[in-house]
């Protein structure tokens, strides 16, 4: 599957728009994870703990579009973008949606 956030995939022609593929996840902040969080922001640097929850969160959702994806067919997802929101407190949805096609 190839995957791009570009409108086309240079070298190959787009023959079927197979329609829009989407995958997301709701992740809620672990209490232990917070406290360790509030101790970093003390002294300042990178929210390791946040950083590998969000990355975990992405792929899960990329792995959820992709899925979808290969369930009409599709060679490749273009136009892929991301978004986030909050949906409660200390909970976050990771979105990511893209349009699936079929390739020549």
């Amino acid at each position: 599957m190839i995957l791009t956030s570009c409108e086309t995939v240079p070298g190959r022609e787009v023959v079927a728009v197979l329609g829009v593929v989407k995958g997301n996840t709701v992740r809620v902040r672990h209490a232990g994870k917070d406290i360790l969080a509030g101790l970093r922001g003390l002294v300042g640097g990178e929210v390791v703990e946040y950083t590998k929850l969000l990355a975990e969160s992405r792929e899960q959702s990329l792995d959820r579009m992709v899925a979808e994806a290969e369930k009409l067919g599709a060679d490749a997802i273009v136009n892929i973008r991301m978004a986030t929101a909050e949906v409660m407190s200390q909970a976050a949805e990771i979105l990511c949606y893209g349009t699936a096609v079929r390739l020549r």
